[in-house]
């Protein structure tokens, strides 16, 4: 029921085609390995094998399939480690159905997706860590670099980002690949957060 719930709202959009479904994590491991889809969406309850550790069996296999945890859990345990094991995107079951199709696009397109109550957590649980932790520093990063981190910060897609610093897609890699090892920043998502805070993004 719960799948057919969201063929349908994927069925909305053209632009979105599902090509598989799963009844279970390693079904789902499977049937990635089978179709290279661009995005996969895991529950973190999933028979046998969970969601967590088919999303982490999922980027080692195949890392261009972008990963969307769906899920009725918001605790802030589950939502670091679905981002530590290689989700680009956190969705609440009990969002806006919109915020599926925007999630399924944006990671689709090789950015990262927070529904706005799953960000708004994650922000807040890395304020109040400040205390115990110096900010990172950017003054190790190169003015583009800092450029790629503002886009970053911004939510745009590689592609996005190459058009808008008129570079080609391979060089934007390279570069977000920089930005996350000078940061020590996990994944894109912990790399747009620093750029949040660090003023690199202006705030709406």
């Amino acid at each position: 029921m719960v799948r057919a719930g969201i063929r349908a709202i994927l069925a909305r959009d053209p632009r979105a085609e599902v090509v598989a479904e799963a009844a279970d994590g390693e079904e789902a491991v499977s049937l990635t390995r089978r179709h290279r889809p661009d995005v996969v969406l895991l529950d973190i309850q999933m028979p046998g094998l969970d969601g967590l550790a088919a999303a982490a069996r999922i980027h080692g296999e195949q890392p261009s399939a972008g990963v969307i945890m769906l899920t009725t859990f918001g605790e802030d345990d589950f939502i670091t480690r679905a981002l530590e094991d290689g989700a680009s995107g956190f969705l609440l079951k009990a969002d806006d159905p919109r915020e599926l199709l925007n999630g399924v696009q944006a990671v689709g397109a090789g950015g990262a997706y927070l529904s706005p109550r799953v960000a708004a957590r994650v922000i807040s649980g890395l304020r109040a860590q400040r205390a115990a932790r110096p900010h990172r520093p950017l003054d190790r990063l190169t003015d583009r670099e800092r450029d790629v981190l503002a886009a970053l910060g911004a939510g745009l897609s590689n592609a996005e980002i190459a058009a808008k610093l008129h570079l080609v897609e391979g060089t934007v890699k390279a570069h977000v690949s920089a930005v996350l090892a000078k940061l020590g920043a996990r994944n894109r998502v912990e790399a747009a957060i620093t750029a949040y805070e660090a003023g690199l993004v202006p705030k709406q």
